[in-house]
């Protein structure tokens, strides 16, 4: 069979003569585009993905924790993290009743840092950038927000600690959370 002649899988036959640049000796042809494609593709890729984690997510934060002092509670869930974020409520109370509730999540920034989201009673998100990390201790900071500024998790052995204050630690409340079971029906 002529070399420029390409055979169907019914028999037929269709010659590749005369269809200039796309027949299979235009290799030129081909190299140019692929040198035009592929980087244009690579740039594309790399611009449509988000960025991985370079910072660790606090998978050691996932879990159902409380804490309470007399009638005073405290809760805070966290899941673990999943495609680069973690989602959270964290709620407080005295005796029977809610005093008040965050929705929280940490997700991960363009630049694969963590961040931390918070939403209190539902009101309009306020995001804490990581400041410093850990394998058992992460800190977020906002200098712009109202109270908190600083907020930092860390473990000690199986208690969750939680430091919140303004962004010269002045003002700071610690707390510390035991792991619980989660409910069952």
């Amino acid at each position: 069979m002529d070399p420029a002649t390409v055979a169907h899988g019914n028999g037929a036959s269709a010659s590749l003569r005369g269809l200039g640049p796309c027949a299979p000796s235009a290799k030129p042809w081909r190299m140019r585009i692929a040198r035009f494609i592929l980087p244009s593709l690579t740039l594309l890729t790399s611009l449509a993905l988000p960025a991985r984690a370079s910072t660790p997510m606090p998978g050691w934060l996932a879990g159902t924790w409380m804490r309470e002092a007399g009638a005073a509670w405290a809760e805070q869930m966290w899941t673990m993290p999943r495609d680069d974020q973690m989602l959270g409520l964290a709620r407080t109370g005295f005796g029977p009743g809610v005093t008040g509730w965050d929705y929280v999540r940490i997700e991960l920034t363009r630049e694969g840092r963590p961040e931390l989201v918070t939403q209190p009673k539902g009101k309009d998100p306020v995001r804490y950038p990581v400041a410093v990390t850990s394998d058992n201790a992460i800190e977020f900071a906002n200098p712009a927000a109202a109270f908190p500024q600083r907020l930092r998790y860390w473990r000690e052995g199986q208690l969750l600690m939680l430091e919140v204050s303004r962004m010269d630690g002045s003002e700071a409340e610690r707390w510390n959370f035991r792991p619980v079971a989660s409910p069952v029906d």
